[in-house]
């Protein structure tokens, strides 16, 4: 499997694992997690994305457990995310959903996230959504000063515009290397509205998340669908691998973030791999999408 460089010293699979759902499992036990990011390894598959938020706080703890007395942190690039607050366990007089880009909020989180799983460092902190109310000089040095103490190898946004990015990047010394927005063949405007032209220009690595339309790709019905099966048999694999194939096919260097709890799925991640995307396959999935042909 190709690798997406990032800095000089940090690169990710073409593929990350998403750990969104990570505590709905059936099974929630180490052994249950340690056979997951197994099955992602054999298949050259070494990016795990988390988040504070997942759970409701409680992802990133099971994670930890499965990590526990084994090497696979070694292995492993750990993506997280935070400024989501919600009330919970974590924080009862919470109010209302709010976001917070506050630089104790940022730092007080990843020391919480670095507790909860087990480790000195996560290889990418990103900020999960942008906030009206952030003061940008404050949450960039905030986000310099994480990177200097060796926290988090590096940094990112999360649904950010280009506007809303620029203005970050203009108060760190630190280069925001990532943004990860919703992508795929059910979520396609970005590919025309800007968002990710801004990101090729500045070689700046769009992870995608939602890659398969929120399972809608699959299981819905429509042209969409239809075309993504038709190429599916053709080459001999399942519809998520060609909406996978979909995305790595594009030259802006996408990370699709997919993620499942059932391990027979995860097993199959790397046969986007195996799809034949020539331009006009990949221009027979985009009018599908788009409900006619391009202009």
């Amino acid at each position: 499997m190709q690798r997406i460089s990032l800095t000089e010293d940090l690169s990710f699979s073409q593929i990350a694992y998403g750990m969104w759902r990570l505590d709905e499992a059936e099974d929630t036990s180490p052994a249950a997690v340690q056979a997951k990011i197994e099955a992602c390894l054999e298949q050259g598959i070494t990016t795990i994305d988390q988040a504070d938020i997942y759970g409701l706080y409680t992802a990133e703890a099971i994670l930890g457990a499965g990590l526990k007395g084994t090497s696979l942190r070694d292995k492993i690039e750990l993506v997280t995310k935070c400024d989501i607050v919600v009330g919970s366990d974590r924080y009862p007089d919470v109010r209302v959903k709010h976001y917070d880009t506050s630089p104790e909020y940022i730092k007080a989180s990843l020391d919480m996230t670095l507790k909860a799983v087990g480790v000195d460092h996560v290889d990418l902190l990103l900020v999960h959504r942008p906030d009206p109310l952030m003061r940008h000089e404050e949450t960039g040095r905030a986000l310099d000063d994480l990177v200097a103490s060796g926290k988090t190898r590096s940094v990112g946004v999360s649904n950010f515009r280009p506007w809303d990015f620029s203005l970050l990047q203009t108060a760190m010394e630190t280069d925001l290397v990532v943004n990860q927005i919703e992508l795929s063949l059910k979520t396609h405007e970005p590919f025309v509205n800007g968002d990710v032209v801004f990101l090729q220009e500045n070689e700046i690595a769009p992870m995608a998340w939602s890659p398969l339309g929120g399972g809608d790709l699959m299981t819905g019905t429509g042209p969409v669908q239809d075309a993504l099966a038709a190429v599916a048999t053709r080459d001999g694999v399942d519809a998520a691998a060609v909406a996978t194939a979909w995305l790595l096919a594009h030259p802006a260097g996408i990370i699709p973030v997919l993620g499942t709890n059932n391990l027979t799925r995860i097993k199959t991640f790397s046969d986007a791999l195996k799809v034949d995307m020539d331009r006009q396959t990949w221009f027979e999935l985009y009018s599908a999408a788009l409900g006619r042909e391009v202009a």
